[in-house]
């Protein structure tokens, strides 16, 4: 199989909802999303009207590029996300960005179902 490089700004999907978006390329048979999230997005907000579930049911695992996400699981547990932050968010939460910057991630295989009705 020959290498392969592809560009987000080209993306082979892109899913838009309030104040964000995802974009999806795919590699060697693996999905690899890019989520763009604005000041003010929440997930129960943008999010939970097009999943249909209470709470985001995508077990996510990324690298946070840019801006702060703050994630509380169904338990009541909390995370904070930083930009240089590799991370894994299991099944079961509500999130939203944390402060003025937008949040931006890669994460694998995680995204193919995100915000898909």
């Amino acid at each position: 199989m020959p290498n392969q490089s592809k560009s987000f700004g080209q993306a082979e999907e892109t899913r838009e909802f309030d104040n964000g978006r995802v974009d999806l390329v795919e590699i060697a048979g693996n999905n690899v999303g890019r989520i763009h999230l604005e000041p003010g997005w929440k997930w129960s907000d943008a999010v939970k009207p097009i999943a249909n579930t209470n709470s985001c049911e995508v077990a996510h695992v990324g690298y946070a590029i840019s801006g702060k996400l703050h994630v509380v699981m169904d338990d009541g547990s909390e995370l904070e996300i930083n930009a240089g932050e590799a991370y894994e968010i299991a099944p079961g939460h509500d999130a939203w960005v944390d402060g003025n910057e937008s949040y931006e991630a890669v994460e694998f295989e995680s995204l193919a179902q995100y915000a898909k009705g």
